[in-house]
């Protein structure tokens, strides 16, 4: 699959091992209710406050100016750049835009320019991730780097791996910290690989994002704060999009091998929603759905919250068990998953 390929909406479940024809009695249903309709009032909205919010840091970095309260700017700008990110990833599944390229457009200019965030890098990485979430050997985000999601993969790590997944756990939020770096540092190393398409593009608008964001630093700041700032703003962005998405998956069942289920059941059992209100899906961006996100890809951002009530319902109606959590509560299962993993390198 190339980079340049939107994310996907799933084929029909008989084109799938194990597929009963329960995904397509489902999207009925949702369909019927109105639920993939798409919502460009809102998105108006959103994306309007979202972009106010990003010039607003801006501004206010340089109307502070030369103070140590540049790094409480700093804070608040780690959110927005967040922000930014989450309305890319809706851009991405195709919520906002009906054309390709439109979404194109907004998507490289919010996410390479705006925030340092390679479009088509990412975009390759989630699609893969959707396509098989939880599983060992299919989804990157469970593929072992510095972490280690299962005890097989522990027992199997080198290096730096083995050594960070005795404590892994512990080490888990404060490895958030560089996580932010570490999604710039992904973008530009995706250059080189022949599959991303216009990688001129992509890193002259990456290019064009670092040379501006230190341009400003160093323009208003000295070289003490400038670089107080970056670290500030950097870690805060990396701890933030960390905190939204490891509720997401990390802790839930992983598959390996030809463990497939039909798409229904890969989606529903290997994601966790978390409860919560209003402030909830304003800060996970409506990732607090990821049950109905992962079966609904381009089901825009305020549908979810309705099309809970009827998946949960079916998931019961058809024996699917369906679960959801607190937020504080998705963490401590995340946490205890990673600690488990690590045993057989703790037991060496």
């Amino acid at each position: 699959m190339t980079t340049s390929a939107l994310i996907p909406e799933p084929s029909p479940p008989s084109s799938r091992r194990g597929g009963d024809g329960d995904y397509a009695r489902l999207l009925r249903r949702i369909s019927e209710a109105g639920l993939m309709e798409r919502r460009p009032r809102y998105y108006v909205i959103r994306l309007g406050l979202v972009g106010f919010a990003f010039a607003a840091g801006w501004v206010a970095f340089v109307l502070v100016g030369d103070s140590w309260w540049t790094l409480a700017v700093a804070a608040v700008m780690a959110v927005t750049f967040a922000q930014v990110a989450l309305v890319m990833h809706d851009v991405a599944h195709r919520q906002v835009f009906r054309t390709r390229r439109a979404t194109e457009i907004v998507g490289r200019v919010a996410g390479n320019a705006g925030i340092g965030l390679a479009y088509g890098w990412w975009q390759d990485k989630h699609t893969r991730h959707h396509a098989n979430p939880n599983h060992e050997e299919l989804d990157p985000d469970v593929a072992p780097d510095i972490l280690v999601w299962s005890q097989r993969q522990a027992r199997n790590s080198r290096g730096l791996a083995r050594i960070i997944g005795r404590a892994q756990a512990f080490l888990f939020f404060p490895l958030l910290l560089l996580e932010g770096l570490n999604l710039h540092v992904a973008g530009f190393r995706a250059l080189g690989k022949r599959s991303l398409k216009h990688r001129g593009l992509e890193g002259a608008l990456l290019l064009v994002h670092v040379t501006a964001y230190a341009a400003a630093l160093l323009v208003v700041l000295p070289v003490d704060k400038a670089l107080a700032f970056a670290a500030v703003h950097q870690a805060l962005f990396g701890l933030y999009m960390g905190c939204i998405f490891a509720p997401n998956h990390k802790g839930m069942p992983t598959l390996t091998g030809d463990d497939r289920p039909d798409y229904l059941r890969r989606q529903v059992l290997t994601s966790r929603n978390v409860r919560g209100g209003a402030l909830t899906d304003l800060a996970l961006g409506g990732l607090n759905y990821q049950i109905e996100h992962h079966l609904f890809p381009s089901m825009p951002t305020p549908n979810l919250r309705h099309a809970q009530m009827l998946v949960r319902a079916y998931c019961a109606e058809i024996d699917v068990a369906y679960y959801e959590t607190g937020l504080i509560s998705s963490y401590r299962e995340a946490l205890r998953h990673l600690h488990h993993v690590g045993e057989p390198l703790r037991a060496n």
